[in-house]
């Protein structure tokens, strides 16, 4: 359709443009390039842009790296914890973690007074144990316990914080343990103790005990086992059980009962608190070591229990204000020595190397034991003056052996230390003069027989000329037997020896219980020769009981626990006759007069009879006293252990003192019984040739050495004439 004129007419679309310039159309885009989105133009300087494309990429590298890394370290902790947990046995199977059994020591009453080896109480479990000692245990270890899974990242990163901060490692110190990982620690991981791949059963248990990053990487999958294996109670169970708490205790119920006495069910929030504060350091802090030490370290316990909950302010108060103290049997920890001296006596596979759990009864009197530490701390702490090294020691037995006491050294609470009571074998100075004089009563010679003190030179083959001297320089001339022995005369008792013979001394000392080789010279009657402390008391033991040797001996029985029937018994006691009672007697007397007018005065006890002798070997090097009571015999050694001599000491000095203050603690309350001795009224007084050269040769008229004086007139009149043959001397 045209216009007029042949133009074309205007649409009504142009008509609304009229006037202005329409847009060119677009050109079309050239064939195989479709048409896309603009590219929005970038924000911000490119530093800005740099930087922050570095940081993503970085991001994005790392988190590649890090979730590979993350699956990777969870599937080896995974495959790790399955490992572990097909490795884990029953519960029952961990309780007792010990590989060795231990011997439990009961006195004479059948008390408990000494362990040895690691005891183990018995099984306790979470459920039925006290809840002051459960609560103490999660407060102080793992307040957290109930709510992880065997590890505590919060717990750790505090540890690895306080670490830092006292110049540690991160992971020196503070380990930020659970109670989970510490049973795997106990468990060693799940390796046994096997005695052909350890030096000892302590290296095995060092090895479990032993740090480090990859220790602790391998708890993690061991923890993580534990918490799949067994419930939270059975793993606290665990730790109940197996932890070491000081003084040989393995396990809380163990050590309840070492240091109070009671059951672990038992105890209260101060016990508790103790003992769950020994987990920190259960040597530093065993109250056996320093009671004080142990309860303030309970108290800091104590407040965690309250800031936790776990105590309401009444039960705080009274806990911190009647702080736990030990049992009576655990306090006086008395007899250690004894029961190291018993544990080397029974044989090594039933005591030292048991692998049971062994009780052995023995002789031990812990009333008298005690008596004879407090004797000798006094004596130590008033007479001797401060930093003095010199040691002592102390045997209390009954006349057919039994021993009741022992002392191996001033410091008597310990145990596995040097006993000089049993080891120490010293010069026996003149403690052996008795059996020289038993050898004589024995052969016929009695209490009033004359012998001669006088300056006195023999010859020994090989040395030469050997005169004794006595302690005192002087001489007294003719004296009794008795006078010889209470004043310690030398002289007197070397001619004694020569005149009854060398060899009937010896085997009269071998017979009482003298093991050591005795000395062949004439110095045999001074005491040349070296015994023990408790072989000689054992000697005097068989002169209270009438002249029947005795073996000293501490254990009556030997049994399995649980088990009634003994394994073994006494070994030990009275032997066979060594010398007749009527010399027996008559020694006692001798030797009593050595304490009412002799060297031993100091050893006097008021208004009760006893006989002993004082001893001091050459240049104060040993000093002794061994005496008795009708009830109990007891021996004093003291002496430095290194030989030093004794300043201003003899054996009718301090020792004589010491005994005479473990005596008097010993029969305190006690009836006072007259000593089986002879009296002197019924003996003749008369000289022996042999000993007394004054005698001029045989004895007096028809009457032999030991002949016991008649009584009434017949004996007056031979008395009489006795004096007249001897010049009236």
């Amino acid at each position: 359709m045209s216009g007029k004129g042949g133009r074309r007419p205007t649409l009504v679309a142009d008509k609304r443009y009229r006037g202005a310039t329409p847009k060119p159309a677009p050109k079309p885009k050239a064939a195989g390039k479709p048409a896309g989105p603009r590219r929005p133009r970038r924000k911000g300087s490119w530093p800005v842009r740099l930087v922050t494309g570095m940081f993503a990429f970085v991001f994005r590298t790392a988190w590649a790296i890090g979730w590979r890394l993350g699956f990777v370290a969870g599937s080896v902790v995974a495959l790790a914890t399955i490992y572990f947990y097909a490795q884990l046995q029953p519960l029952d199977a961990y309780i007792d973690a010990r590989t060795k059994g231990s011997v439990t020591l009961l006195d004479r009453e059948g008390q408990v007074f000494a362990w040895r080896g690691e005891t183990f109480g018995g099984q306790i479990d979470a459920a039925s144990v006290s809840p002051y000692l459960r609560n103490a245990v999660v407060a102080t270890e793992d307040k957290r316990f109930y709510g992880h899974l065997g590890i505590s990242p919060r717990g750790i990163a505090g540890a690895v914080r306080i670490n830092l901060a006292e110049g540690r490692g991160p992971l020196e110190g503070n380990g930020g343990s659970t109670i989970t990982q510490q049973v795997a620690k106990l468990l060693c991981l799940g390796v046994e103790y096997d005695p052909a791949a350890w030096k000892s059963e302590g290296a095995y248990e060092e090895d479990c005990r032993r740090g480090g990053v990859w220790r602790k990487i391998k708890e993690v999958p061991f923890a993580f086992a534990l918490e799949a294996k067994f419930s939270k109670d059975e793993i606290l169970t665990l730790y109940l059980n197996r932890a070491y708490l000081g003084a040989g205790a393995r396990g809380f119920e163990a050590a309840a009962q070492r240091y109070f006495g009671k059951s672990a069910n038992e105890v209260g929030p101060a016990e508790a608190a103790m003992l769950a504060g020994l987990l920190k350091a259960p040597t530093r802090y065993a109250p056996t070591a320093n009671l004080k030490r142990s309860q303030d370290r309970a108290a800091v316990v104590l407040g965690l229990m309250h800031d936790q909950d776990y105590l309401t302010d009444a039960q705080y108060q009274d806990a911190l204000a009647n702080p736990a103290r030990l049992s009576k049997a655990a306090a006086a920890r008395a007899g250690g020595y004894f029961a190291d001296w018993v544990m080397e006596s029974g044989p090594a596979f039933l005591t030292s190397d048991t692998t049971e759990d062994v009780i052995i009864r023995t002789t031990l009197d812990q009333r008298l034991q005690n008596a004879a530490e407090e004797a000798l701390q006094q004596i130590f702490s008033n007479r001797l003056k401060a930093g003095s090294k010199a040691q002592a020691a102390i045997v209390v037995m009954s006349a057919d052996g039994a021993v009741r006491a022992m002392v191996g050294g001033r410091d008597a609470q310990v145990s596995g230390a040097f006993n000089r009571a049993t080891q120490a074998k010293r010069q026996t100075g003149s403690t052996f003069k008795p059996f020289v004089y038993a050898a004589a009563l024995d052969m016929g010679w009695n209490l009033n027989t004359i012998v001669e003190d006088a300056p006195l030179t023999l010859h020994v083959p090989g040395s030469g000329e050997w005169s004794p001297k006595n302690y005192d320089k002087g001489y007294r001339g003719p004296i009794t037997l008795t006078e010889a022995l209470a004043n310690s005369i030398n002289t007197a008792t070397v001619r004694v020896s020569e005149a009854v013979g060398r060899d009937a001394v010896r085997e009269v000392a071998n017979n009482f219980g003298f093991e050591a080789d005795l000395a062949e010279g004439p110095a045999l009657a001074l005491g040349v020769s070296e015994s023990t402390l408790l072989e000689m008391t054992g000697a005097y033991a068989g002169i209270l009981n009438g002249g029947t040797s005795v073996r000293p001996y501490g254990m009556v029985e030997l049994r399995l626990q649980g088990e009634d029937a003994a394994l073994a018994g006494q070994e030990g006691g009275m032997g066979e006759r060594v010398i007749s009672e009527a010399a027996a007697r008559q020694l006692t007397y001798m030797m009593y007069q050595v304490i009412e007018n002799g060297t031993g005065r100091r050893a006097r006890l008021e208004g009760r009879q006893a006989a002993g002798k004082t001893g001091t070997t050459q240049a104060a090097r040993d000093a002794w006293f061994i005496g008795f009571t009708a009830d109990y015999v007891a021996g004093v050694w003291m002496g430095y252990d290194d030989n030093t001599p004794l300043t201003g000491v003899t054996g009718g000095g301090l020792p004589a003192e010491i005994w005479h203050e473990v005596m008097v603690r010993v029969e305190d309350g006690t009836p006072a019984l007259p000593l089986p001795m002879a009296n002197p009224g019924d003996y003749v007084s008369e000289p022996v040739a042999e000993a007394y050269p004054g005698a001029g040769g045989a004895p007096a008229q028809g009457t032999a050495p030991g002949r016991q004086r008649p009584s009434g007139a017949e004996g007056f009149l031979v008395d009489l004439l006795g004096a007249i043959l001897r010049g009236g001397n």
